[in-house]
């Protein structure tokens, strides 16, 4: 069995307690604040621009497996409209694509 450090578990469960508390309050916060339409449109837009952050750095220092597999997880997202079936391509081409490379 393994012994836990008490100092490690209460660390542990503060961090949970503070990051829960900030989403909570956010969402609070939000709740109470009329937005201008310009501001909404900034939060609709927000997670989109999350994933061109991660997945830029990927294709800039990425090579042709990389580059084929954002083009197939585009395709499929414009054509489906599903995140799950175009993540899943983009998985899979890009592990195909690197097996032949």
């Amino acid at each position: 069995m393994v012994d836990l450090d008490p100092a490690v578990v209460a660390v542990i469960l503060a961090m949970a307690a503070v990051t829960y508390a900030t989403k909570a309050g956010g969402f609070w916060l939000l709740g109470r604040v009329d937005l201008s339409e310009r501001a909404e449109a900034g939060i609709d837009v927000l997670p989109g621009a999350v994933v061109v952050a991660f997945v830029t750095p990927v294709l800039a220092d990425g090579g042709v497996p990389e580059w084929v597999a954002a083009a197939a997880t585009v395709a499929v997202a414009r054509k489906t409209g599903s995140l799950l079936a175009s993540l899943a391509v983009g998985v899979g081409v890009v592990l195909a694509v690197r097996t032949l490379v």
